[in-house]
């Protein structure tokens, strides 16, 4: 029988919830490292979140998450700071200048990293990374030098909806093996007001990074202190968005904003291919379900010299100078139980990184969300360096010209390559 959130919303209290530990080491002092111990969970903590957005979410996590959390750990209070992913790094950032760092942070993959380097995170006791089923591709970007850091709680990947439809009338019975084909697949598609694809509508850095790695590349060494991009499989993934454009394949000036709210390229015919993720999968139930109802969307993992998907998503954390040990850490391995991922998920359309829920009613009932559980073996992290903040917010910038002007992609990935190595080279 497949799990659904509210039977285990409703388990909360009791089943998984009463297997959590909650219990570390110190006192309600904090420690040095924010470590836990024996001492009970009490207290006052504060926790940040970018996700749980607008009235649902809130709702979500402050009465059904958090009413769990409250049920079993009565002597703790949690205060709540909503932010975006926007703003999460400067309040953050903010927040280490004041000396208040929330207690319990929920951050983005890449982030442990930074964060970790500077002290301002807690290590999790490794035996927290077996507590449940987490996915072990899931679990690399909660590590930074051989300790565990953060745990996973829901997943946001990149692959290519498509529309079958047009693969039908264009004759296409199997996605590209790589971006040469892949080129000719979007000429092919491009017909009148229709673009072959649209791999602009994403965030660009996230694009990027989903070519590099498909084009066999990676960002930084083991490492993170030495920058790797900066090759030609890097220069080959930019060139490839100048190549589809310069075919009239694509075009830059017609991405849509997902986060407005507006009906993406690929649900209103004006691409057959588009870049995208998991949350495609709840526009199309809002906004077009007749493209669910007459199955018309497929996907695949994007394919170069292997196969790639980016995976990012959200990361739930403890501050190292914490004052209340045990009650943030207990808090830290609720949000990252199955009930608490399961919920938050379906709240948001996005990948739980556990292997128990891969038979959940709400993963079944996602295309896109199963069809990312089932290709994590694709799965591919941005970040691995301790300078990744800085380095993150100037990708976009950087190669967006090369994209809109006359900058060549060797060039804006040269340029790239030598503010990464500056950020790098000031840790």
């Amino acid at each position: 029988m497949g799990i659904n959130r509210r039977s285990v919303l409703a388990a909360l209290g009791a089943g998984t919830a009463a297997a959590l530990t909650g219990c570390g080491s110190g006192t309600s002092e904090g420690t040095e490292d924010g470590s836990a111990g024996s001492g009970p969970a009490k207290g006052e903590i504060s926790l940040l979140t970018p996700i749980f957005e607008g009235s649902d979410g809130k709702k979500l996590l402050e009465q059904d998450i958090l009413g769990a959390f409250r049920k079993k750990y009565p002597d703790v209070t949690v205060k709540v700071d909503y932010t975006t992913y926007k703003q999460l790094n400067e309040k953050i950032t903010t927040a280490i200048a004041g000396g208040l760092v929330p207690d319990v942070l929920m951050i983005g993959v890449g982030w442990v990293p930074p964060f970790a380097a500077k002290k301002v995170l807690a290590p999790l006791p490794e035996s927290l990374a077996t507590a449940h089923g987490y996915e072990e591709r899931v679990l690399e970007p909660s590590r930074y030098d051989g300790k565990l850091y953060a745990l996973p709680t829901v997943m946001a990947t990149r692959l290519v909806a498509y529309r079958k439809d047009y693969f039908a009338a264009a004759g296409i019975k199997k996605p590209p093996a790589n971006f040469a084909e892949l080129r000719a697949m979007a000429k092919q598609l491009t017909k009148g007001d229709r673009m072959g694809i649209d791999p602009y509508s994403i965030d660009l850095r996230q694009c990027w990074e989903t070519f590099l790695f498909a084009n066999g590349g990676s960002l930084f060494s083991a490492d993170g202190r030495k920058v790797t991009f900066t090759d030609q499989r890097g220069v080959e993934a930019l060139q490839f968005f100048k190549d589809v454009s310069a075919d009239g394949s694509a075009d830059f000036a017609r991405k849509t904003e997902g986060d407005a709210g507006a009906p993406t390229n690929i649900q209103s015919g004006k691409a057959a291919m588009m870049v995208t993720g998991s949350g495609l999968w709840k526009q199309l139930r809002e906004q077009t379900p007749e493209l669910i109802e007459k199955d018309l969307i497929g996907a695949f993992v994007l394919r170069g010299r292997r196969p790639a998907m980016l995976t990012g998503g959200t990361l739930v954390t403890q501050s190292a100078r914490t004052r209340h040990p045990e009650a943030a850490r207990a808090l830290v391995e609720h949000l990252a139980a199955p009930d608490s991922i399961l919920a938050a998920a379906e709240q948001r359309a996005t990948v739980p990184g556990l292997r128990e829920l891969r038979s959940s009613e709400y993963v079944k009932g996602n295309k896109l969300v199963d069809f990312s559980l089932q290709n994590l073996d694709s799965a591919c992290a941005e970040g691995g360096t301790p300078a990744w903040m800085e380095i993150r917010e100037k990708i976009k910038p950087t190669l967006e010209p090369a994209i809109v002007g006359g900058v060549s992609a060797a060039d804006a990935i040269a340029e790239l390559g030598a503010l990464a190595e500056s950020a790098i080279a000031r840790l």
